[in-house]
């Protein structure tokens, strides 16, 4: 009987950098000091220097971020923001929160990004951003984003949750727009031991005006001078994440040998496997396939006590939280089967790679039977 695989082991990772963690969670605990602190204060410039951005500002998770963007750019009511129809419903929430409209494009079915050869048409003289979302890992096709963007006088906000230590023309996501919006949530590729995330970006005066919000719309305590929120990236989490963010390379080369593993023994005569495009280096997030059969595979995987996950299952404009925009079923027909086909496999900088093999066989042997 196959030992439990599970999707992604979240312990691990401390395990192997206990003594570090430990010793940086005591020298916080120590310090006396737990909000806006030194320990953040490092982690922004260093999250900042691996980027290749002028500024990071932590904040207190990937939502957030997005709306505090979206604010400091004063996007609200009466605007349009074009966002992928195929993303997790955060990158929708987060337009919806500051009372602008989300206008969905398509994605390409090959890569699962937005598709730009379909964003210009869903401009408006109301559109003030492009929201990209680099889905699983792998960079958008920034270069024609960008591109549009410049035509029609946009931001480019990059959604890039998913993508710690890409890169697209061998420049990291995070650097590839106006600003870019960071999850640390534990099963990122950089993740925290809770809710946290950043806001990367090389202008200085968006930086500002995003650290005033996080803080209550405050630069000096009990002087308020805008509406701000509680959103805050806290020194034991920015602690964590000092340690991890040394590793986060070698970590992602883990991911990317078993990304190499996958794409090399699945048969692909049954799966859509992964595409990746030439001017992108994935950071293999997420391992996603595409099969009219997943819903047997991923039981027969589940007997052999092997965790797969589906992301994800209903696209936003079909959520019950979006009925108020009238979308119905066929009204984006690639994100629809998408959500219906996709199967994500177990990949994680601490699956090993004869692990990686057992699926891999597990997988072939029950394409060879159906």
């Amino acid at each position: 009987m196959t030992k439990h695989i599970p999707f992604l082991d979240l312990k691990a990772p401390y395990i192997e950098l206990k003594e570090e963690i430990d010793n940086a969670i005591a020298r916080t605990l120590n310090s006396g000091w737990y909000l806006l602190g030194e320990e953040l204060k490092q982690f922004e410039q260093e999250y900042a220097n691996y980027i290749g951005a002028k500024y990071c500002v932590g904040v207190g998770n990937g939502l957030e971020a997005i709306e505090l963007i979206l604010r400091a750019y004063d996007i609200g009511p009466g605007d349009e923001v074009i966002v992928p129809s195929n993303t997790y419903i955060a990158t929708w929430l987060a337009v919806t929160y500051v009372g602008a409209k989300v206008v969905p494009v398509e994605p390409r079915i090959e890569t699962y990004n937005i598709d730009p050869a379909l964003i210009e048409a869903a401009v408006t003289d109301k559109t003030k951003a492009i929201l990209v979302v680099h889905l699983y890992g792998q960079p958008a096709e920034m270069d024609a984003i960008n591109a549009i963007a410049k035509k029609y006088g946009l931001k480019v906000i990059e959604d890039a949750a998913q993508a710690h230590g890409a890169t697209y023309h061998d420049k990291k996501t995070g650097a590839l727009g106006d600003a870019a919006a960071f999850s640390f949530y534990p099963g990122k590729n950089l993740g925290a031991f809770g809710d946290a995330g950043a806001v990367t970006t090389n202008d200085g005066e968006l930086a500002e005006r995003v650290a005033t919000l996080r803080n209550y719309g405050s630069q000096k305590k009990y002087y308020n001078e805008e509406l701000g929120v509680n959103s805050r990236l806290d020194e034991i989490q920015a602690a964590v994440l000092r340690v991890k963010l040394k590793y986060l390379d070698e970590w992602n080369q883990r991911r990317q040998a078993q990304a190499k593993q996958y794409l090399d023994y699945l048969s692909a005569n049954e799966f859509v496997l992964p595409y990746c495009i030439d001017e992108a280096k994935s950071a293999w997030h997420l391992f996603v396939v595409r099969t009219s059969q997943r819903q047997p595979l991923q039981e027969v995987l589940a007997e052999k006590k092997i965790q797969t996950l589906i992301h994800y299952p209903v696209p936003p404009h079909l959520q019950k939280a979006y009925s108020s925009l009238a979308y119905t079923k066929g009204s984006f027909p690639i994100a629809e089967l998408i959500s219906e086909q996709t199967l994500s496999l177990p990949i994680g900088p601490h699956l090993s790679m004869d692990k990686s093999q057992v699926i891999i066989d597990f997988v072939n042997d029950y394409i060879k039977r159906v």
